[in-house]
């Protein structure tokens, strides 16, 4: 009898199976709807420094939720996302440039030629900015491949 259901949920539930995208368009982690750990992106640019968000101040955009500290931050996102939106949804810049996709540490961040990129770990954000011009050409012929992996 045991087989028997064991058999039975094994097929019922690769019947009830969806495939889910291999990677997500934007990085928020296995538990969060979260985009950048919660961080406000447009902090990264107006003060050059990572800054939590605040739950107060959040916009839904490309399937993940955004925070800003404040006001103006979410109203500046709105208005021109694609310019504050890190580059790559959020994931490891180092990793995509390796074909990979790799969690971040918010506090790990490079803004070059006007663009946020995130890293994963000190060690791979020396290595990024060692060679950040080559990565990112690498990283651009990846992207957005590596959604559809």
């Amino acid at each position: 009898m045991k087989s028997y259901l064991t058999r039975m949920f094994l097929v019922l539930s690769l019947c009830f199976a969806t495939a889910a995208p291999a990677v997500e368009p934007v990085y928020t982690g296995l538990f969060s709807n979260k985009a950048i750990k919660g961080y406000d992106t447009v902090a990264y640019f107006t003060e050059g420094r990572p800054v939590k968000g605040s739950d107060s101040f959040q916009f839904e955009y490309m399937g993940a939720v955004w925070l800003f500290a404040n006001a103006d931050h979410l109203a500046m996102f709105k208005a021109e996302p694609e310019k504050y939106a890190p580059q790559y949804g959020g994931y490891c810049a180092y990793a995509v440039a390796h074909n990979q996709t790799a969690s971040i540490k918010p506090e790990l961040f490079t803004i070059h030629e006007g663009k946020l990129y995130l890293n994963y770990n000190a060690d791979i954000n020396e290595k990024w900015l060692d060679q950040k011009a080559s990565f990112i050409e690498e990283a651009n012929q990846n992207w957005p491949g590596l959604l559809a992996e």
